[in-house]
């Protein structure tokens, strides 16, 4: 068992005052058999009535609004959890068995979304490696774990080369990328396989080796085994998701998992600031956010018309910063 004291902060800064902003967050970890939520504080600058309900992925969302002008936006959460080990597959039933067990979902609504894949430049490479596959011989648990160890193997993590812009695409291209590249091509491939699999947002904290993404918002993917259930993989690590991840959100793609986003009336230049301190002591609550030290994202645009929509810009930080 593993004890994690989690603070995430957010906030927008905007050159002017804006109204009535309407807004949505995605920051309450899941409380499963292998994660329990000890206790969480969310402060959001005003203090507006939050309204929570659960989604269709089974996500906790909060809604709140900002009526009065305000310059900037501030969301602070604080969370204490407990994480437990992950059981691992026994994987003993017969690879036919459960490739015919797959094969039955894909008319289940359940698990509709989660096989849909798109085609893109490494389709190609990525169906060949399909063909090679026997399924009277392997499993669709080794072969998710083949395919992350591929991308772990053939992409290199390197921070700031992709950008919330980045195509699938110019991510194969490059052999290179950030969390969310990695896991967005292992989807693809897995869906392509025929095994659901899930987008998971959320963190990774300290354990006994270094992990890339570390003390920042983390993105992995949960693919269905027969038999077992959700499993996650971390593509970056090349890891098995253990108690040293922490899950908030699931969905098709990263827009169902998005922590913060919104809409608001005003035309401003906006910038962000996001903070993810994670530690296994509670002595963070002196930790603020400050432009020094903080993680940025350079995409504040122009102008904002009136009623625009303000896609959640952690989403740069997170290419960029893991």
């Amino acid at each position: 068992m593993a004890l994690y004291y989690i603070k995430h902060m957010t906030k927008y800064t905007y050159s002017g005052n804006v109204i009535d902003g309407a807004n949505q967050i995605r920051l309450y970890p899941f409380n499963n058999e292998f994660q329990k939520v000890v206790s969480q504080k969310i402060t959001i600058n005003g203090n507006p009535s939050v309204t929570t309900y659960q989604d269709f992925y089974h996500n906790i969302v909060g809604t709140f609004m900002l009526i009065t002008p305000h310059n900037f936006l501030s969301i602070e959460s604080d969370i204490e959890v407990n994480t437990q080990p992950v059981v691992f597959p026994e994987d003993k039933a017969k690879p036919e068995e459960q490739w015919q067990l797959l094969e039955s979902l894909k008319e289940d609504i359940l698990f509709m979304d989660y096989l849909k894949f798109i085609t893109f430049d490494g389709t190609p490479d990525i169906r060949k490696m399909i063909a090679s596959k026997n399924k009277s011989l392997i499993t669709p648990y080794k072969v998710a774990l083949e395919f992350c160890e591929f991308i772990y193997n053939n992409f290199k993590y390197i921070q700031g080369i992709t950008n919330v812009d980045s195509k699938l695409d110019q991510v194969w291209e490059l052999k290179a990328g950030v969390c969310q590249d990695f896991t967005n091509i292992l989807l693809q491939m897995v869906r392509m396989m025929g095994i659901p699999a899930r987008y998971v947002s959320g963190y990774i904290c300290p354990g006994d080796s270094k992990t890339r993404g570390e003390g920042a918002t983390h993105a992995w993917i949960e693919v269905y085994i027969p038999f077992y259930g959700w499993l996650g993989l971390d593509p970056t690590n090349n890891l098995v998701a253990s108690e040293h991840h922490v899950k908030v959100a699931v969905g098709r793609n990263y827009n169902d998992c998005t922590p913060v986003k919104g809409v608001y009336r005003g035309q401003v230049k906006d910038s962000l600031f996001v903070k993810v301190h994670v530690s296994t002591t509670k002595n963070h609550n002196d930790i603020s956010i400050d432009e020094s030290d903080s993680e940025r994202s350079d995409t504040s645009k122009n102008s904002i018309p009136k009623n625009s929509y303000r896609q959640n810009l952690e989403f740069t930080q997170q290419q960029q910063q893991q």
